[in-house]
């Protein structure tokens, strides 16, 4: 096709540029994101051999890529940050946008803006646009600590479509407390997976590590912008020394992407009608033949985690839009930030680690650097560079974001062509139907596991597992104990743990796992149930058959962290497994509230937040609690003090009472129940204005509908309760049981006829119990019965 036939609104880029400001280098400028970013803007204008000034007029668009200091929520800019990067840098050029944005998280941001700006523009809804990125780690971390820090802080007015962190599915608390907190150890989860599938042993699999990376070091020798030039042997990359020390099984740090950089790039992307008017010559015109952008289930929803089929559909779906094979392609820039990102996409395509054409462009994130989210916005600018250096030939850059989770690809070329539509979301439907594996959350019992590693900091090693239950093969997510060795043993000496069984155990803190019963009973033994004598956050009274438990943290308004959880927990154990006790209160010290929820000042401290399995104040996620739970609520209750409430049976409340799910208020969610109990409770419209906005309900409208039994004096909330729990102690301990579990068995069945005739053993129990004799005896006696029980 020649340029004449080409549709105006084809986009084409026409100026890449790259800048770095190593630190420690004669001409180290310690520049902020903004001034590198907009450093390399510059040459990426200047690079259209145009007039800059009109280049930068013409600019409608700006797209930025996030900084790691603004990639999640609460990290920390210790230098400052601006507050609207795009247009920080387009002021710095001389552009004045229509349109400014600060694209999502992820590597795949820099390929994906590429993608998604050029289809803008073949709409005709864009004609030029600036795309950019730029990280300053190392001058970050080398002032933080310093009095003469430079201030980064700057305020820029315009609009700013911010499209958030984009982690939905990439972080949880979930594997955040089973010690997936970095990406080392995510990545080594699927290196191992594929070395099992692939069935090589540990030194083979060090070796392929090696000569896969070895030619990468050898280009980023040659980059005048890498932040770690050196070339390094097969050997040399995994042979563990003092500075190439393990990381995460089986990555030393050589081989693991190198995040302190100062690192920045751009690209200019115009319609074919733009570089016309604006007099850009033809020969830097580069086009987008081929591109896609697909994501991966979330890790555990993989069927197989030993890499990533979505990276390799998006490759072969941009090689098939672009019309080539992969043996046409002259130059590859495969996203490297750990190997199996490489291998992962290069199997796919057939690509070996020591093909010609070399797999990198750059060097590589562990070698030219680990440039944030950005490092992809330097393959394409090095892509562009060799595209114009060989007219006709094509590039390929393929660019990862989360977890093995985003892939975006772009095929280049200066051969022109017009725009070409892709069918990515049609290819995403089906990766999002693929069927899922059963999972769970908090696993007991025997188990195999499915993949593993070993993560290796300054508090030692901590093993952690994917694994399934024999019992149902649902996959897990566990970890080990702290200051367990035997499961530590096992992965680092065993040639090939994946199969190997294992022993896993839900606590409080998650799942832990560990080589055997036995081994598990030892360190994390199942304490029998017994109230102690004394507890430090909780008052316990034993008053015949019943069982006072007061909430003791008057100062906290008696709201609950981790410790007071674990002996609420502990002591709700002991209530259910003590057949002599029948009815136990709850209620709190003082008379200002009965429990104001979950302690906000620990969880703002940093600590670690840990809930028993069996939930907020060892209540909200028990199941079958067989025997009645009275709350007394004197004065607020309130988050996860309501959530308790309505976790209990029954509710005693003074006249100064207020219930509250009051999350909201401050950005949390009432996860403890509250969003599925209260609707439930109270009429569903009642229940969702509290919800959403945490107004407070008071005692009397409390009892209107039905979420409180009794209302009592101010003060008087405990009375109140002992009362209702004299009542309860006067009937037959054995019915009251069997008739909660009635209650319970039948409560998801909408037919009444149904759940009428349900067969639960319950009555069984109690038609063979003495009570079952004693109450028609006494009753034939006049006398008051002597329940057992039993």
């Amino acid at each position: 096709m020649s340029n004449e036939q080409l549709d105006p609104r084809t986009p084409v880029l026409v100026g890449v540029g790259q800048a770095s400001d190593r630190l420690g280098g004669d001409d180290y400028r310690a520049l902020s994101p903004a001034d590198l970013a907009a450093e390399a803007a510059h040459v990426a204008l200047a690079d259209t051999g145009v007039d800059l000034a009109a280049v930068a007029a013409a600019i409608d668009t700006v797209a930025g890529i996030r900084q790691f200091e603004t990639s999640s929520p609460g990290a920390v800019a210790p230098l400052g940050r601006s507050n609207n990067f795009p247009r920080s840098v387009a002021k710095r050029v001389g552009a004045d946008p229509v349109r400014a944005i600060l694209e999502v998280g992820g590597g795949q941001g820099p390929q994906h803006l590429v993608n998604e700006l050029s289809a803008h523009i073949a709409a005709g809804n864009s004609e030029v646009a600036l795309l950019f990125g730029a990280e300053t780690i190392s001058t970050a971390q080398h002032f933080a600590d310093r009095d003469d820090r430079p201030d980064f802080t700057e305020h820029v007015d315009g609009t700013l479509e911010d499209r958030g962190f984009g982690l939905r599915g990439l972080m949880s608390f979930h594997h955040s407390s089973h010690g997936l907190v970095g990406a080392s150890e995510q990545y080594a989860l699927f290196e191992n997976a594929r070395r099992s599938r692939l069935k090589t042993d540990r030194s083979e699999q060090a070796s392929e590590i090696g000569a896969l990376f070895a030619p990468f070091t050898e280009v980023a020798a040659a980059n005048p912008h890498a932040s770690a030039p050196i070339e390094r042997s097969a050997e040399e990359l995994v042979d563990i020394t003092e500075q190439n020390r393990m990381i995460a099984e089986p990555y030393p740090r050589y081989v693991v992407s190198r995040d302190k950089v100062n690192q920045a790039a751009a690209v200019l992307v115009m319609s074919v009608a733009a570089a016309e008017r604006l007099g850009v010559p033809r020969e830097r015109w580069v086009f987008l033949h081929g591109h896609a952008d697909l994501r991966e289930r979330n890790m555990l929803d993989r069927v197989d985690l030993s890499g990533s089929p979505a990276a390799v559909l998006a490759a072969e779906h941009a090689l098939d839009i672009a019309g080539i094979g992969v043996d046409e392609i002259a130059t590859f820039d495969l996203y490297s930030c750990f190997p199996i990102a490489v291998s992962n996409v290069a199997d796919g395509l057939g690509l070996a680690p020591d093909d010609p054409r070399r797999l990198t462009v750059t060097g590589g994130l562990p070698f030219f650097g680990g440039a944030g989210n950005n490092y992809s916005m330097h393959a394409i600018a090095e892509t562009v560079v060799r595209m114009r250096a060989q007219p006709g030939v094509y590039g390929f850059v393929g660019a990862n974001g989360g977890m093995l989770s985003k892939y975006s690809v772009g095929v280049y070329s200066t051969t022109p062509t017009n725009w070409r539509s892709d069918r990515s979301a049609l290819l995403q439907e089906t990766i999002d139907a693929l069927p899922a594996p059963a999972t769970t959350r908090a696993a007991d019992g025997w188990a195999t596991i499915e993949t593993w590693t070993v993560r290796h900091d300054r508090d030692g090693q901590l093993a952690i597992v994917i694994g399934r239950l024999e019992a149902d093969g649902r996959r897990f997510l566990a970890r080990s104990v702290d200051g367990d060795d035997t499961l530590v043993t096992l992965l680092t000496q065993d040639d090939d743990p994946v199969g190997c069984r294992v022993y896993v155990r839900n606590v409080a803190a998650g799942n832990r796992v560990t080589i055997d019963r036995d081994r598990m009973d030892e360190i994390l033994p199942v304490a029998k149930p017994c109230l102690r004598d004394n507890y430090e956050h909780v008052l316990v009274r034993r008053d015949g058959h019943v069982l006072e438990v007061t909430i003791n943290r008057p100062e906290q308004r008696n709201s609950l962290h981790p410790p007071a959880n674990v002996e609420l927990a502990e002591i709700f154990d002991a209530y259910f497994s003590d057949p002599d006790l029948w009815v136990a209160i709850l209620t709190g010290a003082g008379d200002k509230a009965f429990c104001a929820g979950n302690d906000l000042l620990w969880s703002a401290s940093g600590r670690p937040i840990t809930v028993p399995t069996t939930g907020f104040a060892g209540l909200t996620a028990r199941r079958g609690m067989s025997k009645p739970v009275i709350s007394a609520v004197n004065g607020y209750a309130m988050g996860g003090g309501c959530e308790i409430a309505l976790a209990s049976h029954l509710v005693v409340a003074d006249s100064a009472a207020a219930f509250a799910l009051s999350e909201v208020k401050v950005g949390l969610v009432a996860g403890a129940g509250g969003v599925v109990r209260l609707p439930r409770a109270i009429p569903v419209k009642l229940a969702t204005e509290m919800i959403v906005t945490g107004r407070r309900m008071g005692a009397d409208e409390a009892l209107r509908h039905g979420l409180v039994n009794r209302i009592t004096a101010p003060g008087e909330a405990l009375a109140g309760a002992r009362e209702l729990a004299s009542e309860i102690v006067a009937a037959s301990p054995t019915s009251v049981r069997a008739s909660l579990q009635i209650m319970h068995e039948t409560d998801g069945i909408p037919d009444v006829v149904d759940a009428v005739l349900h067969p639960s053993e319950a009555l069984d129990d109690v038609m063979l119990s003495e009570d079952a004799i004693e109450g028609p005896t006494a009753f034939a006696q006049k006398r008051a019965p002597n329940w057992r029980g039993r």
